[in-house]
């Protein structure tokens, strides 16, 4: 057990240590665990006020009283459990869940061994193991459940070592904050959120789930690697021959509501998971609570940079909720929800989530080609396949896969038309490699299934399900925003994006727009070109349109007639119709 590198390295996080051959709590721990697992009859702990000491001792047996919790945590654990669950709750947490979750703790160590013992075997050829999934390393982890719930255990009483992770670029993970937070705002919103997290706790304990959990650091290289996908530059997009892909819009319901196996996008932060563990409560925060094993993320996934996506399969949804995604207050956990989701070959329910982070606060900026740029290689790399890479690589024509420096030049809108583009997407069949080389994580995880798993829905038939991605706090331009996700996904070969507007009114016309462009079956590049030249106007100040009506003006009133009238050139010259706008 100790000579296992994944294992030696993720050590230091965890707070177990090797001793012999087996994985041990220090001695010191084991025998408070013991007393809270008989129940309050022997450790006395009736009280948020008493489990925050004991949270506290357990913490000093570990040696980790020098890395100090958050100032409030006391007051939060005290003022949630003695003062914000009723008596009967407060009772019951107390006699029944606490005992169970120390349960858990003792198991723990053994839970961990039986992990690296079975990880090698798991999958033929992927490396499974509990490990730090490093930045720019792709490679992917499988949980199960059980030890997923451990892990969150360990973070509810702050057993987790936190020196060394904000050298790795690793996101906090005790929640020790999420109570602080609690005690400082009395916010209601935070209430619900460790609501949401009791409840999981509720659950596992009267019955513990059996599936596994993989989360996987996708990686689009920024120089050439033989076999996979490499980081597009500008005119490689300009090029690209692939026809858009089916467009839905949704103007009530979520995500994570869809019945569809599709991917469901997180609106991440780079840092996975956001302000989960602290005050936010948006989007990604508010998943983070009714699925609450996607936190187990935050313990070994650095946070990504630009040419990086997470994607987590299988986590189950514990909770229901009411409140807006754009109305972080009215945020209110709503009772039980049982996940009927069906599950794949080894374990995992067909729940697909991939976090990618937009650029934050760009204003002006974001019409820049560096950025647009930047914002869809991140969607191309949360949804391309990378064994499809030869594919790829065809309906990127040209120069082929680019490497680190990005093409900044802005051409404008004499392109070259569709009509007179030189290779179709049905002039560009996929080649099988052959072998699992440069294929990663889920993926030769699908290849398995399909030579050897049960019969279960084709992975290339997965689309995208979204929304404002980067909009909101992040204050992305919703409609451009639309566009990279559709320009992405079309570019990955998803066979649709189901978008979801949230209401939001620039996006009154999306239905509009995107059935028009599809009735004149545009490609990615022709798209893109179009999306590049409405960005320059804007940084030069030609027009103040939003995209939608500068490409389209008939669907609004014109709000500047030069504006319209180039509009309806370009349209015009790209398309290759006499379309009377």
């Amino acid at each position: 057990m100790e000579k296992r590198e994944d294992l030696r390295l993720i050590l230091p996080y965890l707070g177990v240590v090797v001793e012999g051959s087996s994985l041990q709590w220090p001695s010191p721990v084991i025998e408070p665990l013991k007393a809270i697992s008989r129940g309050p009859g022997h450790s006395g702990i009736q009280s948020g006020e008493l489990l925050f000491l004991t949270i506290s001792d357990l913490r000093h047996s570990l040696s980790l009283s020098s890395q100090r919790l958050s100032a409030s945590a006391s007051h939060g654990y005290a003022l949630f459990f003695d003062e914000l669950l009723s008596t009967v709750e407060s009772t019951k947490w107390f006699a029944e869940v606490l005992p169970a979750l120390a349960n858990l703790l003792l198991l723990f160590p053994s839970l961990l061994e039986f992990h690296y013992r079975n990880a090698d075997a798991l999958i033929d050829g992927v490396q499974t193991g509990l490990r730090i999934l490093n930045s720019q390393q792709s490679g992917i982890v499988f949980l199960s459940q059980e030890l997923i719930g451990a892990l969150l255990t360990c973070s509810f009483f702050c057993l987790f070592p936190t020196s060394n992770r904000d050298a790795k670029h690793l996101p906090m993970i005790n929640f020790d904050h999420l109570f602080s937070c609690l005690y400082e705002t009395n916010d209601e919103k935070m209430e619900n959120k460790i609501k949401c997290i009791i409840h999981y706790f509720e659950r596992i304990c009267s019955h513990m789930p059996t599936g596994l959990v993989s989360f996987e650091r996708k990686v689009l290289p920024l120089e050439d690697v033989a076999l996979c996908v490499t980081y597009p530059k500008a005119d490689s997009w300009s090029k690209s021959a692939t026809p858009l892909c089916h467009f839905e819009v949704h103007r009530s319901g979520l995500i994570e509501d869809q019945s569809k196996e599709a991917l469901e996008v997180d609106f991440a932060n780079r840092y996975l998971g956001g302000g989960a563990l602290r005050r936010g409560c948006v989007q990604e925060e508010i998943r983070f609570m009714i699925n609450p094993e996607l936190i187990a993320g935050m313990l070994f996934l650095p946070s990504m940079a630009d040419n990086e996506a997470i994607k987590v399969v299988g986590p189950e949804r514990f909770s229901n909720y009411t409140g807006w995604y754009r109305y972080a207050s009215s945020f209110r956990f709503a009772g039980d929800f049982v996940d009927k989701r069906d599950v794949d070959f080894i374990g995992r329910r067909k729940t697909k989530i991939i976090a990618i982070d937009a650029l934050c606060g760009m204003r002006m900026r974001q019409y820049r080609l560096e950025y647009l740029l930047r914002e869809i290689n991140k969607a191309f790399c949360g949804f391309f396949y990378q064994s499809k890479c030869q594919q790829y690589q065809r309906l990127f024509k040209g120069d082929g896969p680019c490497g680190a420096q990005l093409d900044q030049g802005i051409q404008g809108s004499d392109r070259i038309s569709r009509s007179n583009r030189s290779v179709g997407l049905q002039e560009a069949p996929y080649v099988s490699v052959g072998t699992n080389e440069g294929i990663h994580g889920d993926e030769q995880i699908g290849n398995c299934e399909e030579k050897g798993g049960p019969s279960l829905e084709h992975q290339y038939d997965v689309g995208v399900v979204t929304g404002n991605w980067g909009c909101g706090a992040f204050g992305g331009d919703p409609e451009i925003k639309t566009t990279i996700q559709w320009l992405a996904a079309s570019q990955a070969l998803r066979p649709f994006i189901s978008y979801h507007t949230f209401g939001v009114e620039a996006l009154k016309t999306l239905d509009e727009v995107s059935e028009w462009i599809l009735s004149h079956k545009w490609t990615v590049g022709d798209l893109w070109d179009m999306l590049v030249e409405y960005s320059t106007q804007r940084l030069k100040g030609e027009t103040s349109l939003g995209f939608f009506t500068w490409l389209l003006p008939s669907l609004s009133a014109p709000h500047d007639r030069h504006d319209s009238e180039l509009c309806s050139k370009i349209i015009f010259k790209k398309s290759g119709f006499g379309v009377k706008l």
